[in-house]
């Protein structure tokens, strides 16, 4: 008889623990702009509100900490992080990074059928957000325009099979997120940025992960450019702008 696996030998299976839980949850209150930049979070508070101990509060938060995404200063206590504009040139350079090693991996394929098939998600997303600028309300739909936007960032990245590359990604989507929630001057997002996605998305299905690398550089340096306002040529953009409170005051399209 062959030999039996000792119980040493065995693995137990994972099951998302309450501290995962907790950690998601607030990590999607955060890039849904329900915990907007700089919010305290009141710790008994949060833990009464979501039904869970202080203790595994706290271990959710270390991790968030850890992620960049909340801060905890000395005498202040918890708050969610502010990604300020000087901030921005070292996040789209990381982001840069990882969203070109994701491209080179999939434009490597030597099959054009397995990139298209590896594609798909990314390639939905775009039509949602063709769709969007297409729409007669594109202007009164900023969040939905920049959900779009991200998700097709994040499916790029998620169709290379690279699960490092992903797990960076999904923390950086959310950091991008807040830097757009803290804009001083609003949420902003360009209602045309589907342009650039799909001659992006072409090279990449195409093979040519270089052509799509320099293009994705370009479009990275445009948008800091904008958003820190250095570049100044106009382009088509939605905004909702809030007040002190994190509420939304209306939307303004230019």
């Amino acid at each position: 008889m062959g030999q039996q696996p000792s119980a040493t030998s065995m693995v137990r299976v994972q099951r998302s623990s309450t501290i995962d839980l907790i950690t998601n949850q607030l990590r999607n209150a955060i890039y849904e702009g329900l915990l907007m930049p700089g919010t305290p979070i009141q710790e008994a508070q949060a833990a009464k509100q979501l039904g869970v101990s202080r203790g595994s509060l706290r271990e959710s938060t270390q991790r968030l900490i850890q992620d960049g995404l909340l801060v905890s200063i000395p005498g202040q206590g918890l708050s969610v992080a502010v990604i300020r504009p000087a901030d921005l040139e070292e996040l789209y350079a990381t982001r840069l990074v990882v969203e070109s090693a994701a491209i080179r991996v999939i434009a490597s394929l030597p099959d054009a059928g397995e990139r298209a098939i590896r594609l798909h998600a990314a390639s939905a997303v775009l039509t949602r957000l063709e769709g969007l600028d297409a729409s007669p309300q594109a202007l009164e739909s900023p969040r939905s325009i920049g959900d779009a936007d991200l998700d097709f960032h994040f499916e790029m990245v998620q169709a290379s099979g690279n699960r490092r590359l992903v797990k960076y990604m999904a923390n950086l989507v959310v950091e991008t997120r807040l830097a757009s929630l803290g804009n001083p001057g609003g949420y902003v997002i360009r209602t045309d940025l589907h342009r650039a996605h799909r001659e992006r998305l072409e090279l990449v299905l195409a093979g040519d992960g270089e052509g799509a690398v320099d293009l994705l550089q370009r479009h990275f340096r445009d948008a800091v450019d904008r958003l820190t306002g250095v570049l100044r040529k106009p382009v088509a953009t939605a905004r909702v702008s809030f007040d002190e409170a994190g509420h939304e005051l209306g939307r303004i399209g230019s």
